[in-house]
């Protein structure tokens, strides 16, 4: 089974209101493991990031001045996603922005989502396995132990990473990484997650003492002379 953990940042909010997708950030799992694989590109979005959006990835309109279009990038994207199962938390949003970007661009005119690939949504597992807690995603790693404590800023490449952790440990457990997989894309900007190893919690072992063990006698011989049995002392 091939799942694409992904991750986007945009100028705004609404893809109606003309907002566009300014970063694609996906890693590969194969067969619940970490293959090393990923695809990461940033986008010149052809017009202005809101502030507000700023303040959330910290991409700024010059930084993204000499970066290519969607439509130079559209189809190595549909490429690497094709046939896989998009793993997204909050899909609505970002499938809402790929299918606008998509439509917008003769080559991928008509193209949707999920046709593609099928989808999975992070966001309503978590609700599922979670209901009436926090499910953004900092809530999730401290909920299943990831270090997030280097994600000041939202960043696609990084939060995907960080998505699959929790996904992985969401639905059974982290796997091993394959570090001998191939970039399909590395852009500027790529930060790798620290891992945190979740091994059984040790339980301690408290043996009762001797006077513990005397009244415990004293009261499986009181059950028997009123007739009752001790299952204990047949064990």
């Amino acid at each position: 089974m091939r799942q694409i953990v992904l991750d986007t940042e945009t100028t705004g909010i609404e893809p109606r209101e003309g907002h566009r997708i300014i970063e694609i950030g996906c890693v590969e799992v194969v067969n619940r493991r970490l293959t090393g694989n990923h695809f990461h590109v940033y986008i010149n979005p052809q017009r202005e990031i809101e502030q507000e959006a700023i303040e959330v990835h910290g991409i700024t309109n010059e930084f993204l001045a000499d970066k290519p279009l969607f439509a130079d990038v559209a189809q190595d994207f549909i490429d690497f996603i094709r046939g896989g199962q998009l793993v997204i938390h909050n899909a609505p949003f970002d499938v809402g922005f790929m299918d606008h970007e998509f439509a917008m661009h003769g080559p991928t005119a008509g193209t949707v989502t999920r046709e593609i690939c099928s989808v999975l949504d992070t966001l309503v597992l978590a609700r599922d396995m979670h209901p009436g807690q926090k499910n953004n995603l900092d809530a999730l790693c401290k909920r299943y132990g990831i270090d997030n404590s280097h994600r000041e800023l939202h960043g696609a490449l990084l939060d995907a990473e960080i998505l699959a952790d929790v996904y992985l440990m969401m639905t059974g457990g982290q796997t091993d990484l394959n570090l001998a997989g191939n970039n399909q894309s590395a852009g500027s900007g790529a930060e790798i997650i620290r891992r945190i190893e979740r091994g059984a919690n040790k339980l301690k072992v408290i043996q009762a003492t001797a006077d513990e063990l005397t009244q415990h006698e004293e009261r499986l011989n009181l059950v028997e002379k009123q007739g009752g049995q001790c299952l204990w002392r047949n064990l």
